[in-house]
């Protein structure tokens, strides 16, 4: 049996030639649009842009707000100085405040006038004491010494310039005067106070400046103010009074 016949394609001389060749070398990366490579170095890519920030410079410190600061800063030392001061003295000296009582009053006019016008004058025996070892006190004129009954002054007077040495009491008779206007309204409840209760509230206030004598120093001028709270048995004149209640407290001024 004879071998099939074999077939083979025939080249078409007629038909176009078909290259093989790329359109663009290989290694090169042409378009329509031009060279990407000469592009790119005529218009930059797109970059985003971040905003600078600066710090702000600090500010200045005004003039006004420096010469608050060191005058802060001069008090603060100052409270110091003192507060050390104070307690160097306090433990050289251990001061203590002295002492005051209302021993004795005695009425010698207490009646009302035509004008309407009571007339006071009292004698008041006050005794001062000076409970301290190291420390005088020297009491100096322009002191003011008043009974008074609520808001009402009924005499007054003053407390004798005298020096009070260490440990000392001292026993002052004070005599003390006044004159109160329209007072026929104040002399009815004093004398319905005396009837009903057997007793008259009256204050004795004094105000009082020293100096006081550290060793052989004098420092400056203070003021003591002194308050006592007495109950009396009645206010007649030229009759013993005796006093029932007293208390007296002390509070110390620059």
């Amino acid at each position: 049996m004879a071998d099939p016949q074999k077939i083979h394609p025939v080249h078409d001389v007629e038909a176009p030639h078909a290259s093989t060749a790329p359109l663009v070398p290989r290694g090169t990366s042409k378009s329509d649009r031009g060279d990407p490579t000469a592009l790119g170095q005529r218009y930059p890519p797109f970059q985003r842009t971040i905003p600078v920030t600066y710090s702000k410079p600090p500010k200045k410190r005004s003039c006004w707000c420096k010469c608050l600061c060191w005058t802060v800063c001069l008090l603060l030392l100052q409270l110091i100085i003192i507060g050390i001061i104070v307690g160097i003295i306090f433990l050289a000296f251990q001061p203590k405040l002295p002492k005051y009582s209302v021993d004795k009053m005695q009425i010698t006019q207490f009646n009302l006038s035509g004008d309407d016008s009571l007339y006071a004058a009292f004698d008041v025996t006050i005794t001062a004491r000076n409970p301290n070892k190291k420390i005088g006190i020297y009491y100096e004129g322009g002191s003011s010494i008043g009974v008074w009954y609520t808001d009402r002054k009924l005499c007054q007077g003053a407390l004798p310039k005298f020096y009070q040495g260490h440990r000392n009491t001292t026993v002052l008779n004070v005599p003390l005067t006044g004159q109160t206007q329209n007072a026929s309204g104040l002399l009815t409840t004093l004398q319905q106070l005396q009837q009903e209760t057997g007793s008259i509230p009256l204050t004795l206030r004094v105000n009082q400046p020293v100096r006081i004598k550290l060793g052989k120093l004098k420092l400056f001028k203070i003021k003591f103010r002194v308050r006592c709270r007495l109950q009396v048995d009645s206010l007649s004149a030229n009759n013993a009074i005796t006093i029932r209640n007293s208390s007296c407290k002390f509070r110390l001024r620059l």
